[in-house]
Parts: C-alpha cells; sequence; structure tokens
C-alpha cells in the first residue's frame, strides 16, 4: 500500500487518471486501499486492476497509456520496457538491488549496530532499498559481528497480532525458498552461521529465522544475488579501495550505505559508490521530499520530490 499511495499520490497531483496494477502476490491490500480512495474521488479517476502478466503486459503496450511506473525486479522492468517500447511510453523503473554497506575502520561497532539491524531487516529484509551485503574492515571485523548478533537475538519474530514481535514472515513460499536455498548453500560452502540458518517450524506461516552469515566469499550466491530476506551475509575486507571495489562489483545500484564515525570521511567513500542514494550511518531512509531512483540495471527515472512531480508530466513550451 506505501509503495501504491508513493505512485498514485504524484501521479493524481499532477492531473493524470491512473490505472493501478498490484502485484500478484498482495492484491488484497491494494484493492481495498483503492476502494478508499475512490470514495472521495470522481469516477474513473483511479481504477485498478488485480491481475496476471498477460494483463498487465497488455496494459503496458497499450497506445492509451502515456506513462508507466514500476517498483519490482530488474526481470519485471526488462519486460516492461521490452512491451512499451513500440508506443515509446516514458517510464519510471525503481528494480531490484542488492545493496552494499561498507563499514569503515573507524566506526564504533556497539552504536551502529542497531541501525546497520534495521537497515537490513525492516520488514524481515522485504525491502529493495534493504541492506543486503555488509564489507566490514577486518581490523573491527570481529566486533561489529558480535555488537549485530547481540541485538537481532533481541528482535522477536512470530504473528504480528502479538504486538512484542518486531519481525514477521516472509510472503510467499516461492521466496521462502530463495532465502532458504541461499543460506544452505552458504553453509555448505563453509561460510560461518552466527545466528539463525535453520527454518523455523513451530508456528503457520513463512517465517525464516533472522540470519547472520559471516567468514564469507564475496562470490557466494548469497552475496552476489539479492536475497529479498532475514539473511545479512557479512564480508571482510582490508582496504577502503578493495570495500569499493566490491561494493560496485554487481550490475545493480539502488542504494548503499556508508559507515563511520568521521562524517566527512564517509562521504568521500560514498562518491565512490555506484548508487542512486548513499546514507551515511543509516540505511534504506527513503524520505518523499527527496529523489529516489536507481543506477545501473536498479532502473531509471526518479520518484518523489520535484523531480518525481516533474516525471509524471511532459514539457511543453508555447513559443511566440
Amino acid at each position: 500500500m506505501m509503495i501504491a499511495v508513493w505512485q498514485i499520490a504524484p501521479a493524481l497531483r499532477m492531473g493524470n487518471t491512473v490505472v493501478v496494477k498490484p502485484s500478484g502476490n498482495t492484491p488484497l491490500s491494494v484493492l481495498a486501499l483503492v476502494k478508499v480512495l475512490n470514495e472521495e474521488l470522481p469516477d474513473g479517476v483511479l481504477s485498478v486492476v488485480s491481475c496476471g502478466r498477460d494483463v498487465g503486459a497488455r496494459l503496458t503496450e497499450h497506445p492509451a497509456i502515456g506513462k508507466v511506473m514500476f517498483t519490482g525486479s530488474t526481470a519485471g522492468g526488462r519486460a516492461i520496457i521490452k512491451s512499451s517500447a513500440d508506443t515509446v511510453k516514458r517510464l519510471t523503473l525503481e528494480l531490484g538491488g542488492n545493496d552494499a554497506g561498507i563499514v569503515l575502520p573507524d566506526a564504533d561497532p556497539q552504536a551502529i549496530a542497531q541501525d546497520i539491524f534495521w537497515g537490513a531487516f525492516l520488514n524481515t529484509g522485504q525491502t529493495c532499498a534493504a541492506l543486503k551485503r555488509l564489507y566490514v574492515h577486518d581490523s573491527i571485523y570481529d566486533a561489529v559481528c558480535e555488537e549485530l548478533t547481540a541485538v537481532a537475538k533481541a528482535m522477536p519474530m512470530g504473528n504480528g497480532l502479538d504486538e512484542s514481535n518486531v519481525l514477521g514472515p516472509l510472503q510467499n513460499k516461492a521466496q521462502y525458498d530463495v532465502v532458504a536455498n541461499l543460506v544452505e548453500a552458504a553453509k555448505a560452502s563453509g561460510a560461518r552461521v552466527l545466528l539463525g540458518g535453520d527454518p523455523v517450524t513451530e508456528q503457520p506461516g513463512y517465517f525464516y529465522p533472522t540470519t547472520l552469515v559471516a567468514d564469507i566469499d564475496n562470490d557466494n550466491p548469497l552475496v552476489a544475488e539479492e536475497q529479498f530476506g532475514p539473511a545479512l551475509p557479512i564480508i571482510r575486507y582490508n582496504t577502503i579501495d578493495e570495500a569499493v571495489e566490491k561494493a560496485n562489483g554487481l550490475d545493480v545500484g539502488l542504494g548503499a550505505s556508508v559507515w563511520s564515525s568521521d562524517v566527512a570521511e564517509a562521504r568521500k567513500v560514498a562518491a565512490r559508490i555506484q548508487s542512486g542514494t548513499v546514507w551515511i550511518n543509516r540505511h534504506g531512509a527513503v524520505d518523499p521530499r527527496i529523489p529516489f531512483g536507481g543506477a545501473k540495471q536498479s532502473g531509471y527515472g526518479v520518484e518523489f520530490g520535484v523531480e518525481g512531480l516533474k516525471a509524471l508530466g511532459v514539457p511543453q513550451v508555447i513559443n511566440g
């Protein structure tokens, strides 16, 4: 619903009519949201079509559609680019990310541990701009692992109707299997599991335990592929150049973060990272007043801010 509002509100604000196609995995909440909004909006301004990929493709290729905004996988974005090409539609694509965080050697492990945790595990890791691979300098590697494990152990996971729980399940079985398989492959490779790694079976639902994996190679699938779940690989590095090279080594660049006690030094490192957004001593702090978009195969165009509003209109110059 949050992502839907982020796209519906600016589109309406710029004078457009809107057709919303919710994800096939999450249609009910968006249908309910549109029903509430349409109690106030004029008929025909906001429509919703809950459908599969075939109807979605018809929407993106239809000549009456002038603009497509999409949040989802890089594969989905490529399909939209192809199906919209014949009508040369304007596109804003916020696609997959595999966000890197770099912890500099002067960082305070205890001070940053909780913010790193929530940067990685907000919504149980099911966030495009979540921290999904953490690079830590060798001099503080063990301390960061220890502090992060202590924070993670204190975060209860379970049914959201119990307000003491702060982490919930994965949304569907397919994503649960992705996370489980990636963690199993990491364990088989010899990586060290600091916490979690064994699926929870006591309660119904796709609950995968909060998992921290240390001493893992940078080319391990848990690092190289977007896990989109509650599993964080922690990779050791020795030089800043090495960390930046590894952070930039993938073909995605949605978000990233740098963690340091020296903000000026952190900004120097941030400027070297190929990513649409780089946060300093935080991760995933999206603000609708500030433009947000991806680099490389994490998409193009921006949402939010004045720039995002302008992307929902077509410039016209009247001369004379």
